[in-house]
């Protein structure tokens, strides 16, 4: 099963890029990410294996969520502004993910793409529409608050745009 979700972001891919590219800095800037801990940072490859625990929200108002883990196989391309996963453990295993952050004119466009093919058909399908997508789905919309701000900050000062250390919203 293939399946994209996809944001516009009024900031430049480059910004974008840098506040997404590091997923060890995802637990704080996304109120939906509990932990990334790298299992193992020492690949030839420049990857990084890497448990990541997110919720996905069940009863958002009461801010009440279903924990959802998985382990995957991490890493960037800076010069075309990708980031990959490869799932290696969990019941996503297998699944592959890339993130393209990509110039549309007035800013920029974020697309998460998932290649899953799990022995039974079905299961993709469930876990795409209960677990997947809303996932990915509020962390694009964290990650175009987050980028808007920044880039409305950096005009309001002068300033050049640098991503925040830490969730404004905390």
């Amino acid at each position: 099963m293939q399946s994209s979700v996809w944001i516009d972001v009024a900031a430049t891919p480059e910004v974008v890029f840098r506040l997404a590219c590091d997923v060890t800095r995802w637990p704080d800037l996304l109120p939906h990410y509990v932990s990334v801990r790298v299992l193992d940072a020492a690949r030839p490859d420049g990857s990084a294996v890497a448990r990541m625990v997110a919720r996905r929200p069940l009863i958002d108002v009461l801010g009440l969520g279903l924990p959802v883990t998985w382990q995957a196989r991490v890493w960037n391309e800076p010069a075309t502004r990708r980031l990959r996963f490869v799932h290696v453990a969990g019941a996503t295993k297998g699944m592959s993910v890339t993130w393209r952050i990509e110039p549309n004119g007035t800013g920029c466009r974020v697309s998460i793409e998932h290649d899953f093919h799990p022995p039974v058909p079905l299961f993709a399908e469930i876990v795409d529409r209960w677990f997947v997508r809303p996932i990915a789905r509020r962390t694009l919309a964290t990650f175009r608050a987050l980028a808007e701000a920044v880039t409305a900050a950096a005009g309001a000062t002068g300033e050049s745009e640098r991503p925040p250390l830490t969730n404004p919203s905390t």
